[in-house]
């Protein structure tokens, strides 16, 4: 078992072009969905939170979150599904990722079968919209609103806990083989500057990095986003090059991928506080 690969870090989305469509709301109540079918963890999280779980009919076997999902229908993976079991289910509404087959799309649309597809989140400010957006597609518009407004509030809080105070170079490690971590267009690393933190590789374009280079960047604090007992092989291995700050002061943390690597805007501060105590223990009081 491997690390949390690019894949799952892609599960997280920024919305094509749903934004431009009016709310239910606006087109009546004959519009809201009744059957929905998720194509990518972050958006059945995302539905759950929405309170429209009951409606969910079909998941892909990456949707984790909450632990509800896990009893719904299996329609395949992020990037395969079986396009005859979902036509089967008779969906109403089809939330695809950009991972999703075009062609897959392209043959539920013939059938008259709605899709939106949504493309990979780079912040937070895209995280939030994509769940707008979802709100909106569902009828839940008030309440993503709702949400989106407590998970500000919660930003601005420990932001406020973590200022002032001596910011710790991070490097978090996504995937082993090819070794991989976050650059500046990945929303982790809003994670790491909102937790008070500097990303060392911020200035990549690329996460494909050797361990040479996370050596010459020094980092204070290493986190490894997980699966399986790989984490702890990696720390191990990390442990081997004695000249970082992180090694020498045993700041190597392991996470679980589904923290960091498929949120919401509402999981995302939930990470964040994780962050922020990793990285400076019990903040201050905001």
């Amino acid at each position: 078992m491997v690390l949390a690969t690019t894949l799952i870090v892609m599960l997280t989305f920024t919305a094509f072009a749903s934004f431009a469509e009016p709310s239910p709301t606006e087109k009546g109540e004959r519009d809201v969905p009744q059957r929905i079918v998720s194509l990518g963890p972050s958006i059945t999280e995302a539905l759950f939170l929405l309170g429209v779980e009951s409606r969910v009919v079909g998941v892909t076997t990456y949707c984790r979150k909450p632990s509800r999902a896990k009893e719904k229908e299996k329609v395949g993976t992020v990037m395969e599904i079986n396009a005859e079991r979902i036509i089967r289910m008779k969906p109403d509404l089809v939330l695809a990722t950009s991972l999703t087959s075009m062609k897959d799309m392209a043959k539920l649309e013939d059938l008259g079968i709605r899709v939106a597809a949504f493309d990979i989140s780079k912040d937070l400010n895209h995280l939030s919209e994509v769940f707008l957006s979802i709100g909106r597609l569902v009828g839940k518009e008030a309440k993503a609103r709702s949400l989106l407004e407590g998970t500000r509030k919660r930003l601005t809080d420990t932001r406020k806990a973590v200022a002032g105070l001596k910011k710790k170079k991070v490097f978090v490690q996504l995937g082993a083989k090819p070794l991989f971590g976050a650059t500046k267009d990945d929303f982790i690393n809003d994670l790491i500057e909102f937790a008070g933190g500097t990303n060392i590789f911020k200035d990549l374009g690329s996460g494909l990095i050797s361990r040479e280079a996370v050596v010459r960047r020094n980092p204070d604090v290493i986190i490894i986003a997980t699966m399986g007992i790989t984490g702890e092989k990696e720390r191990t291995m990390w442990q081997r090059y004695k000249t970082i700050n992180a090694v020498r002061h045993g700041r190597i943390y392991l996470v679980d991928s589904d923290m960091i690597c498929s949120l919401t805007p509402v999981s995302f501060v939930e990470a964040l506080g994780e962050f922020a105590n990793i990285l400076h223990g019990k903040t201050k009081k905001g």
